[in-house]
């Protein structure tokens, strides 16, 4: 069947999508969680296949200065076939007009996304709730 993209959070079943986090590896993100997240997420993104989740991406944006893009996530299954970059594209897109687009990549990946022109910064910081987790998954030094 062909692939369905939506921009909207109607009708999303969000024990879906914390499945498809757990799937991705992205990590275990319960369903009212997702469903905070992406309701204050300025951009979504999610492809369906079958009537399923598939693949997801978002983005926080005030609007002029800052869209900050995350959880970009797909299923195993539909990895490598460029969905990803199709879904990273569009959220790209969206943020068009933006001072600066900026996000964190799983460490490993950052080649992915330099292909759209991201680019490691030198000041970049952040304060994690499970620092010794996030330092173990190479996040922080």
């Amino acid at each position: 069947m062909a692939l369905v993209w939506k921009e909207t959070l109607d009708g999303i079943d969000w024990e879906e999508l914390s499945a498809l986090y757990r799937a991705a590896p992205l990590g275990s993100k319960d369903a009212a969680t997702l469903k905070t997240a992406f309701t204050h997420s300025r951009f979504t993104v999610f492809l369906f296949e079958d009537g399923h989740i598939v693949g997801v991406g978002r983005a926080l944006a005030d609007g002029v200065d800052c869209s900050y893009i995350c959880d970009v996530a797909l299923l195993p299954s539909h990895q490598s076939r460029g969905l990803g970059k199709q879904i990273v594209a569009r959220l790209v897109e969206l943020s068009a007009g933006h001072r600066k687009i900026i996000l964190y990549a799983v460490p490993g990946k950052e080649p992915f996304y330099a292909k759209f022109g991201f680019r490691r910064m030198k000041t970049a910081m952040a304060i994690f709730q499970h620092p010794e987790e996030s330092q173990a998954k190479g996040f922080i030094e």
